[in-house]
C-alpha cells in the first residue's frame, strides 16, 4: 500500500525557508530581491535541461517526473504483518494442502507475493522459485538504478552549470570595468548561478537520489523476506519454525515490542481466567 511520504516535501520546504530567512534577516525584502536573477536561472535550468537531453534517451527523460514522484511516496508494508501472513498461509497449506492457498490470494495485493504463492501452488521446486524471484529482484534493482541515474546526473550537472554561469558573469564583469554601474549586475550573475546550482544539487537532487536508493534497499530486503516465506510455505515447514526463521529479519526494537505485547496479552488472559474462576 502506497502512502504519501511527507518528509521529502517538508525537508525541501524547510531548507528553502531557512535560506530565505537567512537572507531576509540581513537585508529584509529588498535584500531577498537581490538574490533573484533571471539570467542566472536561465543558465542553470537551461543548461541542466540541455545536459539531460544529451545524456539520456527521450524514453528515460519522460520518466523523470515519475521517478521524482517516487521520492514523495512510500510503501507501507510492515514486516510483522508480512510474517503473520506467511504463518497463516503455512498453517492452511499444512491443513488443506497448497492448492487451498489460491483462495487466500484474493486478499493479497502484493503481486510479488501472489507470484511466489502461485509458483508454489504449481509445484515448482524451491530452488527454481528462488532463482525466478531473485531474477525479478535483480530486474527491479536495474530499473530503479536507471531511474535514479536521472536524479544523480541532475545533482552532478547543477553545480557545474552554476560554475559556468560564474565564468559568464566574470567575463561580463571584466568587459565592463570602465562602467562601474555594470559591475554589480555582472557580479550578481557570477555568484547567483553558483548559489542556484549548489542549492538545487544539495537540497533537491542529491537527497532525492539518496532516498530513492534507500527505498530500493528496503524493497529488496522485504522481497528477500517474501522469498523465504514462500519457500517455507512450499516446503511445508512448521508454522512455528517459519515464524522463528522470518522473525530473524525483524529489528531488535520490533522484537522487544512484540515480546511486550505478548506479555501484556498473557497477563490479561491470566487475570481474565482468575476472575472467571
Amino acid at each position: 500500500m502506497r502512502k504519501r511520504d511527507i518528509l521529502t516535501p517538508i525537508g525541501i520546504t524547510f531548507g528553502f525557508i531557512m535560506i530565505m530567512l537567512a537572507i531576509g534577516s540581513k537585508g529584509g525584502s529588498e535584500g531577498a530581491a537581490q538574490f533573484l536573477d533571471i539570467s542566472s536561472v536561465f543558465i542553470v535550468i537551461g543548461g541542466l535541461i540541455a545536459s539531460m537531453l544529451i545524456n539520456f534517451k527521450m524514453e528515460q527523460i519522460k520518466l523523470t517526473r515519475k521517478v521524482m514522484n517516487e521520492a514523495f511516496h512510500k510503501n507501507d508494508q510492515r514486516l510483522p504483518e508480512l510474517i503473520d501472513l506467511f504463518i497463516r498461509l503455512s498453517e492452511r497449506a499444512r491443513r488443506e494442502g497448497l492448492l487451498a492457498l489460491e483462495n487466500e490470494l484474493e486478499e493479497v495485493d502484493d503481486p510479488f507475493i501472489r507470484k511466489g504463492i502461485l509458483l508454489a501452488v504449481d509445484g515448482i521446486e524451491p530452488e527454481v522459485i528462488h532463482d525466478i524471484m531473485n531474477a525479478e529482484i535483480t530486474a527491479m534493482e536495474d530499473r530503479h538504478y536507471r531511474g535514479r541515474a536521472l536524479i544523480e546526473k541532475a545533482a552532478e550537472y547543477a553545480p557545474a552549470w552554476g560554475m559556468i554561469g560564474t565564468l559568464v558573469g566574470l567575463v561580463m564583469m571584466l568587459n565592463s570595468l570602465e562602467d562601474p554601474a555594470a559591475l554589480g549586475p555582472s557580479m550578481a550573475v557570477a555568484l547567483l548561478t553558483t548559489l542556484y546550482g549548489t542549492v538545487l544539487a544539495n537540497l533537491v537532487f542529491s537527497p532525492m537520489a539518496s532516498k530513492l536508493e534507500s527505498k530500493t534497499e528496503e524493497e529488496v530486503f522485504i522481497k528477500q523476506v517474501i522469498i523465504e516465506g514462500v519457500i517455507g510455505v512450499q516446503s511445508g515447514q512448521n508454522p512455528r519454525i517459519l515464524e522463528e526463521k522470518l522473525g530473524a529479519f525483524l529489528s531488535g526494537e520490533v522484537k522487544e515490542k512484540q515480546e511486550e505485547d505478548e506479555k501484556t496479552v498473557f497477563v490479561e488472559e491470566s487475570i481474565h481466567e482468575a476472575q472467571g474462576n
